[in-house]
């Protein structure tokens, strides 16, 4: 005889439809971060230098770097930053964004890079040649004409001189332009000596491989390395691999960008500009490289460079991104950048969403309203699907007296009870699972808005009303995270009553318990979540009540 399904699974396939589809997009969104988002290690210990993919052309490779050694510092500010460069390399090692304020201390700015004993992120550049080890490196001490600059036009030229270099005159000269993030990093090389120099020069971005200031668990995004080309696209290797001299990246290119990416913010040296010309001759004269050496995670470009002849000139530039990952801005720079916004595995569904939720914002110029407005978008979308979902469960709760006269009737006899109630279904024409699937078919896109409003820096002090001044920081009064659990809490009233008193139980608690997490959530989240709840409430409370006037219509009739 074909045994049927025990007694529990049906009534609770029919009572568990919401803790199924909470379980499953909160499992998926804190699993992933839990298991299988690269995690932030600890400094590793000295590693013995590893060789460049440019040793294959046999030139000087550039020395690893251990502790920074610390010189003179030339101060440089703009209408967007404030940065430090060093006169030993001359490095860019303090960077200052004035226009976003620190996650801890909101009335100062963000600090992008630093070299100090707490942190290091910094941004080096030398040159290397077979012929010429004299040429400056990251260690090499550059003199500058003035200890600070100011911009004061649109454009300001910051230039450091390195010494003799027998016979090679080389100034390393950075330029800041008015209302830009892009810092153009330029060597003026003149050989004065008696061979042919062919250099190559290093782009690189040196980072510890601690997580960013003010991140949190509830908000986890990767930061680590990030490579870009035509041919492979975007390309992410994470500390935990470039320590265990892991990771599968593109080695050679003709464009693209190398960066260090963490939540809202990255820097990148771009060889190819969205509007410019790549400095890569083909392709064996681009090359990346990503690596941990000394306790530090290098991500580099090297580049070899035409070669310069006695008596001659070259002058090669490579422009140095370092700021928000604002869509509007980093997707004008370079091809491929608008990747860096960290939209997880549900890129797919995140970014036609985020691109939606730009749109929006340019109608009403408020990301609070737009979030809104995105939410009213994406329900009227699922209509159909949420629509058919409510009008089964709603059928499930008609159901309740009567699944419970049934139980009364057949008393123990289980196999008799389950087979009533199949026979129920049939007749009524309802599917146990006619609640949950297209609930679960919306779930990519529900944890694509997840990923499009946790990454979005557009959001990153974007007031909305009241006290809401920044979107992207938890509610300061958690009213938003108390009405998220009350709506969740009366929702399970509009939902069909288990038949279990300890599942029932388990429906009013969890919806709590669950909540408890948004407390914790950027407001811009929850806001979201609130108004999705208080739109999927009404839609089911009007549904229930379409179904109970034709309920009442056919027992009339």
């Amino acid at each position: 005889m074909t045994r049927f399904p025990e007694l529990s699974g049906i009534e609770k396939m029919d009572s568990k439809r919401l803790i199924i589809f909470v379980l499953l997009s909160v499992g998926i969104l804190f699993g992933w971060n839990e298991y299988f988002m690269p995690k932030h290690t600890p400094q590793q210990q000295a590693a013995k230098t590893q060789a460049t993919t440019g040793a294959a052309n046999n030139v000087a490779q550039p020395a690893d770097a251990n502790k920074l050694t610390r010189g003179q510092r030339i101060h440089v500010k703009t209408d967007l930053v404030e940065a430090e460069i060093d006169t030993v390399g001359g490095d860019l090692r303090s960077l200052k964004l004035l226009k976003h304020g620190a996650a801890e201390d909101h009335n100062q700015p963000f600090q992008l890079f630093e070299d100090d004993a707490k942190r290091t992120y910094v941004a080096q550049t030398g040159l290397v040649a077979a012929s010429n080890p004299a040429l400056p490196t990251h260690k090499t001490v550059f003199t500058a004409d003035k200890p600070s600059y100011e911009l004061t036009g649109d454009k300001l030229e910051v230039k450091l001189t390195a010494p003799d270099a027998n016979g090679v005159k080389v100034s390393k000269v950075y330029t800041f332009s008015k209302n830009s993030y892009e810092i153009g990093v330029r060597y003026d090389i003149v050989n004065g000596g008696a061979a042919p120099l062919a250099p190559t020069a290093y782009y690189r971005l040196l980072r510890d491989s601690q997580a960013p200031e003010g991140e949190g668990r509830m908000a986890h995004t990767y930061t680590g390395p990030a490579v870009y080309t035509s041919e492979h696209k975007f390309q992410k290797v994470s500390f935990d691999d470039l320590a265990k001299g892991k990771g599968d990246y593109a080695k050679t290119t003709t464009d693209g960008w190398v960066a260090m990416v963490q939540h809202y913010f990255m820097s990148a040296w771009i060889l190819k500009p969205l509007d410019g010309a790549s400095v890569c001759k083909d392709e064996r004269s681009c090359r990346f490289e990503l690596k941990e050496t000394a306790g530090l995670n290098s991500a580099a470009a090297l580049v070899d460079y035409a070669t310069v002849a006695p008596g001659k000139s070259l002058s090669v530039s490579v422009p140095l991104f370092a700021g928000p990952e604002e869509y509007s801005i980093i997707s004008k720079l370079a091809d491929g950048m608008e990747y860096a916004k960290d939209f997880g595995i549900f890129y797919i569904f995140a970014s036609p969403l985020f691109w939606l939720l730009v749109k929006l914002h340019a109608l009403v110029s408020n990301w609070g309203w737009a979030i809104v407005l995105l939410t009213l978008t994406v329900k009227a979308v699922f209509y159909p699907l949420t629509a058919a979902s409510y009008r089964s469960m709603a059928k499930m709760k008609a159901l309740a007296p009567r699944l419970e006269r049934l139980k009364a009737q057949h008393g123990d006899d289980r196999m008799k009870f389950q087979q009533a109630v199949m026979e129920m279904y049939k007749t009524e024409k309802v599917n146990p699972l006619g609640g949950c699937l297209p609930m679960l078919i919306q779930i990519p896109v529900f944890i694509g808005l997840y990923w499009a409003l946790l990454a979005s820096v557009e959001l990153r002090g974007a007031p909305w009303i009241l006290w809401y001044t920044d979107l992207a920081r938890p509610d300061p009064y958690y009213i938003l995270p108390v009405i998220m659990a009350a709506t969740m809490f009366l929702q399970t009233f509009l939902n069909p009553p288990p038949a279990d008193p300890m599942q029932a139980k388990m429906m009013k608690i969890m919806p709590l318990a669950f909540s408890a997490l948004f407390f914790f959530f950027p407001a811009g989240l929850v806001l979201y979540y609130v108004v999705n709840n208080v739109l999927s409430m009404t839609q089911q409370w009007f549904i229930n009540k379409q179904i109970e006037k034709s309920n009442k219509a056919a027992l009339q009739s």
